[in-house]
């Protein structure tokens, strides 16, 4: 893994935080993709892992890409001509979405600062959104002239409905954290100082669940965005039957029906 992503794990909860500063950790070079995409098969892979935060160092989350990157033709943007700019996208940043979706952890992002581009959709990636009252938010790339290119207009919908989406892609308008909160592109918003505590708090109260069937409801979740309901009760009946012969759901049930705290050991 490279330096762009830096990795913390307390307990059962990693922390990522992207971590370019001084460029407000843009992401412009296809190696920074790379790093985050390593960072994210470290936590698919631990199995001690069952939740995590992912964050930006400095005052932004992430300011998007790298317009200095994109005037010299070179970075994760446009090259020599269209059909080298197509295959530059396929082969960096349009795997970030993919690799988010191979990990069944839930994963928090805490947007302390501005979320824009690429650095919104990086957030949209995320189970759950927490915002500092600096954050800010935009899908910016039409004032560049530019759409979506590395999927957020997929994500976007998906996270605050299609109008909101489309208003924020159409207009590129940025939202403060309050309008943020209020289309439900965020769940919370925070003080700065209480950001990561917040965002450990709540990563405390997941992580506290059976691990096995928290991977399973966090797939379900993704299935479910894409699946007809035909599909999406098919893998939920697999699942389930599954989840009912774990340690965990045993341990659930005698623990509630001893009055006394389960004591999960992700079996």
């Amino acid at each position: 893994m490279g330096d762009f992503v830096t990795f913390e794990q307390q307990g059962k909860v990693a922390i990522l935080t992207l971590n370019r500063p001084d460029k407000l950790n843009a992401i412009g070079e296809p190696q920074e993709c790379f790093d985050l995409i390593d960072a994210l098969g470290r936590i698919a892979d631990n199995r001690e892992i069952s939740v995590a935060i992912l964050t930006g160092s400095g005052r932004a989350f992430s300011a998007g890409g790298n317009l200095q990157g994109m005037k010299d033709r070179n970075g994760i943007g446009p090259l020599e001509h269209p059909a080298s700019t197509r295959t530059n996208y396929r082969s960096a940043i349009q795997k970030v979405p993919r690799a988010f979706r191979d990990v069944e952890v839930p994963i928090i992002a805490a947007v302390n600062g501005h979320a824009i581009g690429v650095g919104n959709d990086i957030a949209c990636l995320c189970d759950i959104r927490i915002a500092s009252t600096k954050a800010r938010f935009a899908a910016s790339f039409i004032k560049m002239g530019l759409v979506p290119g590395d999927g957020g207009a997929w994500l976007l919908q998906r996270t605050v409905g299609f109008s909101k989406a489309a208003e924020m892609i159409y207009t590129g308008d940025v939202l403060s954290a309050e309008q943020a909160l209020a289309c439900g592109l965020v769940s919370r918003v925070v003080e700065p100082e209480q950001l990561m505590e917040q965002a450990l708090e709540l990563a405390g109260r997941i992580a506290a669940n059976p691990a096995r069937s928290l991977r399973m409801a966090k797939r379900l979740m993704l299935t479910g965005q894409d699946s007809t309901l035909d599909a999406a009760l098919e893998m939920a009946a697999a699942m389930q039957a599954i989840a009912h012969e774990t340690a965990d759901h045993a341990e659930a049930v005698d623990a509630f029906l001893e009055k006394r705290d389960p004591n999960f050991t992700g079996r």
